[in-house]
């Protein structure tokens, strides 16, 4: 079997995200792309095929040393939230480009979060009042599961095996003559 590079296998990644993830008028796509050196962004419109905005560390009005680190994925994708806001565009989908979300990747989308891109969450219909009565929900049933576990282990440890609705276990002794008389029955 051939060996395929790093490179070769994220492109393969990417085309089969691509498949699935497409930007609209709406919610336009925003693609990142990652060198060594620099690291790109835009806000894509895949129905018109049209760029919306767009930014990189290889710009020099931005006053980026290095594009290869974390500081410079955090100024980018703060540089791209405000021209996607100034285009009209507050609600994005994230086209990672088939890279982890993590490091510089992970820096630049949640820059472009806390500088207001995806913000309005609210337009979902969720609400904090939603948020905390599922967390309350989430935590009786974490609670009443623990409660269970804990009554099982109790039980183990006193010798009591039988709750309600098993059987009583038996030993192997117990389970080779039932096996063996069921045998001879038939």
């Amino acid at each position: 079997m051939a060996s395929k590079n790093k490179a070769e296998i994220r492109r393969g990644v990417h085309s089969r995200i691509r498949k699935k993830v497409r930007g609209t008028q709406e919610r336009p796509r925003l693609a990142v792309f990652r060198s060594l050196n620099h690291i790109y962004v835009q806000i894509i419109d895949d129905d018109s095929g049209k760029t919306l905005a767009a930014a990189s560390s290889a710009e020099k009005d931005l006053g980026v040393k290095s594009g290869g680190n974390i500081d410079a994925a955090q100024t980018i994708g703060k540089t791209i939230a405000e021209r996607a806001l100034a285009a009209g565009v507050s609600q994005v989908v994230y086209d990672r480009g088939g890279y982890l979300y993590h490091g510089r990747v992970k820096a630049l989308l949640d820059a472009t979060r806390e500088s207001g891109l995806n913000k309005n969450e609210m337009a979902s219909g969720k609400s904090s009042a939603d948020d905390s009565s599922t967390v309350e929900s989430i935590t009786d049933t974490v609670s009443s599961a623990i409660k269970s576990v804990g009554n099982a282990v109790s039980n183990l440890i006193s010798g009591d095996s039988t709750a309600e609705g098993e059987k009583p276990k038996r030993n192997k002794k117990e389970n080779n003559e039932n096996e063996q008389t069921t045998n001879l029955s038939q």
